[in-house]
């Protein structure tokens, strides 16, 4: 029985186990930091009923909890770990929920001069230059994308001029302003901790990122035979994000910027069905 097309429909009298369950979800840091996170939940408790319990985590630690069982379903955003846990069997129906984008944001003055660059330009001025760079360094979405940006560049970041935090992406940036490092960061957590003291270098806009700085993020109900998980719930509840929510996160503003994009099914195949990464 699949619920991922039923969107806002409210449970019946013959789904008990929908009505007496709360659902659990592993969430990334960067939807809880950007705030949208309290945006996407209530609406599926007003049409389902239970409440829903959050564990916020980086991907891979979102997708450890699903792997532990101890979650239902998991809102992430890194491809190579997704396709890896599905083909693992531990999660199932995947679906594309929206996309945001990253940046390159640093001290004010641009000590490395990376304004305006391509994103692998400006890592490998940030490496010439040895200005200061914090890494997550947590297996998040964000840290993996990172490390393929080090990589395009062809660059093996060492020394003292990198550091990682082993944190989420608020206490990153909190932590990059205080010490006047560069950082890669989601638009959404930029925009709602960064203020003033981090000035954004790279910024391609959320329209067209392009594949480097393009972010997608995707729900995964926890697989039943490999979990005891409120199964029918996690399917209504990525129903819910790729329905009634898609409204919400277009809605959804930072001192009336756009930080969130939805995904049509012309743009992603993997909208409404799971598609491998490399079957595209």
């Amino acid at each position: 029985m699949s619920l991922a097309g039923c969107g806002g429909a409210a449970p019946t009298d013959e789904e008990p186990t929908a009505s007496v369950r709360s659902l659990t979800l592993a969430a990334t840091t960067t939807i809880n930091d950007s705030g949208l996170l309290d945006e996407l939940t209530p609406g599926f408790t007003r049409a389902f009923g239970p409440e829903v319990n959050t564990v916020v985590r980086g991907t891979g630690g979102a997708l450890r909890t699903a792997r532990n069982g101890d979650c239902d379903v998991v809102l992430v955003h890194a491809r190579s770990l997704e396709d890896a846990f599905l083909r693992a069997g531990e999660g199932t129906n995947r679906r594309t929920v929206m996309v945001n984008d990253f940046l390159v944001v640093g001290p004010p003055d641009d000590p490395a001069g990376i304004a305006g660059s391509p994103p692998v330009t400006a890592f490998r001025d940030i490496a010439s230059a040895e200005a200061a760079f914090l890494s997550r360094g947590d297996r998040s979405g964000t840290h993996i994308r990172e490390r393929q940006l080090w990589s395009e560049a062809g660059v093996d970041p060492t020394g003292d001029w990198y550091g990682e935090t082993g944190q989420g992406m608020g206490n990153t940036l909190s932590l990059a302003a205080e010490t006047g490092s560069y950082t890669l960061t989601d638009r959404g957590t930029f925009l709602n901790v960064a203020g003033g003291d981090l000035a954004a270098h790279v910024d391609r806009g959320i329209e067209d990122p392009g594949p480097l700085l393009r972010n997608e993020y995707a729900v995964i109900p926890v697989n039943p035979g490999r979990h005891d998980v409120a199964y029918p719930l996690a399917m209504a509840f990525t129903g819910h994000l790729t329905g009634p929510a898609q409204d919400a996160i277009e809605e959804f503003r930072i001192d009336g910027e756009a930080v969130f994009r939805p995904v049509t099914r012309s743009e992603s195949p993997e909208f409404g069905q799971y598609v491998p990464s490399d079957w595209r």
